[in-house]
C-alpha cells in the first residue's frame, strides 16, 4: 500500500485512468483450476481503489481524523481472461461520475507487462459519516478533488463495459 498523501494536496494523478502500483498474485489466491480465484479479483480491485482513495484524501487517515469513510453499495465484476501465479497485474481506475454522496468507478485489471485485460469491476461507492453510520455529503475540499478527477477522466473515451448488466445474450 502507498503512503497517505497530505489532505491539503491535490491528487497527484488527474490523467485518466488512475494507475495503481504493479501487484503480484499471491500463491494462496490460486484455486484448484490453476488460476486466480474469483474472490481475489475483488481484493486486487479493492487494493487499487485504496490507492486512488489515498490520492483523493479519503483513506485511513481521513477516517481517523474526519470520521468519514466509503462503503461499496454495488459491484459488477466481469472475468475476461485468466490470471495465473506469477502474472504481474495493475489496476486502472476511472472516476465515471460523482454527486455529493456517491462515486461511480470503473476499474480494469490488466497484465502489467503484456497489457491484456483480465477483468473489470464497476462500483457505486457511498460516503459515510462514521459517527452516525449513515451516508453523508463529502466535505467541500474532498468533493472539489473528486469533481476535478471526474472532469479529467471524462475527457477520455469511456472503457468498454461501463453500464453493462447481467443478462442472457440476445440471439
Amino acid at each position: 500500500m502507498t503512503t497517505s498523501s497530505s489532505q491539503s494536496e491535490a491528487p497527484q494523478q488527474y490523467a485518466a485512468p488512475f494507475l495503481t502500483s504493479v501487484m503480484q498474485i499471491e500463491p494462496q489466491w490460486i484455486d484448484y483450476n490453476g488460476h486466480l480465484n474469483m474472490a481475489y479479483y475483488n481484493v486486487l480491485f479493492d487494493r487499487g481503489i485504496d490507492q486512488m482513495w489515498l490520492e483523493l484524501g479519503i483513506g485511513p487517515e481521513y477516517m481517523k481524523e474526519r470520521n468519514g469513510s466509503t462503503f461499496t453499495a454495488e459491484c459488477h465484476v466481469r472475468y475476461l481472461r485468466e490470471v495465473h501465479l506469477g502474472d504481474p497485474v495493475q489496476v486502472s481506475v476511472f472516476l465515471v461520475a460523482a454527486d455529493d454522496k456517491r462515486i461511480h468507478t470503473f476499474e480494469e485489471l490488466r497484465h502489467a507487462t503484456e497489457g491484456w485485460l483480465s477483468a473489470t469491476s464497476e462500483n457505486m461507492t457511498l460516503h459515510v459519516d462514521m459517527r452516525a453510520r449513515k451516508t453523508a455529503p463529502f466535505p467541500p475540499d474532498i468533493a472539489a478533488r473528486i469533481r476535478a478527477v471526474v472532469q479529467a477522466h471524462s475527457a477520455v473515451p469511456q472503457p468498454d463495459g461501463i453500464g453493462r448488466r447481467v443478462a442472457m445474450p440476445v440471439k
